[in-house]
């Protein structure tokens, strides 16, 4: 079975919004998968890459708002969760199933605005005193890692949320809230991130055509 044989399988079922029928085309075709995959990471990046320069407002506050009202709402959850169990006897079962989804979801969005800010490690010290060519090199090799991660990352992602959907699985302590809401955060988050890695690909580009400074020190909360 080639790379690209059963893609039509995979697409049909998306279509048929039904979670146990796209898991059986997604196993039962696990090439045409990550090829569907590589490209949605790809496309998808570059979409997202459009967005954020056709939307200036999207691009800077899309990420942050998510992140800031994910830690509110966990930290709102948790202090609601105490007073209820040391002051009125009682605690809402989900209260502690809930905050570590809402964690999942701060977390992948705060990856893909790092990779906006480029705070995550990178050795800037040492890749400063590279010739252009290097750092032109390094840079290049982080945007096909980062891309290579999110290609995994929303494969496999995938994977597990619609699983979840197929299962009806529900959140500990709730009847009606589905895992799956909480889950395809991870791959959408990594989806953001590709965008984040064309947009930096693109400005590495052009300073290196210009003849501009490649390596810049990241500093976190420098785009206030």
């Amino acid at each position: 079975m080639g790379w690209f044989d059963g893609m039509g399988a995979i697409i049909s079922a998306l279509f048929a919004n039904d979670a146990w029928t796209l898991g059986d085309a997604l196993r039962a075709n696990p090439q045409a998968l990550w090829t569907l995959g590589f490209l949605v990471t790809v496309l998808g990046g570059l979409a997202v890459m459009a967005i954020y320069r056709a939307v200036p407002f999207i691009e800077r506050y899309f990420e942050p708002t998510i992140m800031v009202v994910s830690y509110l709402t966990i930290g709102g959850i948790i202090f609601v969760g105490v007073i209820d169990r040391f002051f009125l006897n009682g605690q809402p079962p989900w209260s502690t199933t809930v905050p570590p989804f809402l964690f999942l979801i701060m977390t992948w969005v705060g990856c893909s605005y790092n990779v906006k800010l480029r705070t995550h490690l990178a050795f800037a010290e040492f890749r400063t005193i590279m010739p252009r060519t290097g750092q032109f090199a390094c840079l290049l090799l982080d945007a096909v890692l980062w891309l290579g991660f999110a290609w995994i990352v929303i494969v496999t992602s995938t994977q597990e949320t619609i699983g979840a959907a197929a299962n009806f699985r529900f959140m500990a302590g709730t009847d009606n809230v589905m895992q799956w809401w909480f889950l395809i955060s991870v791959p959408l988050a990594w989806l953001l991130l590709s965008g984040r890695v064309f947009q930096n690909l693109a400005d590495d580009l052009r300073n290196y055509r210009r003849g501009d400074t490649m390596i810049k020190q990241a500093v976190i909360g420098g785009d206030v």
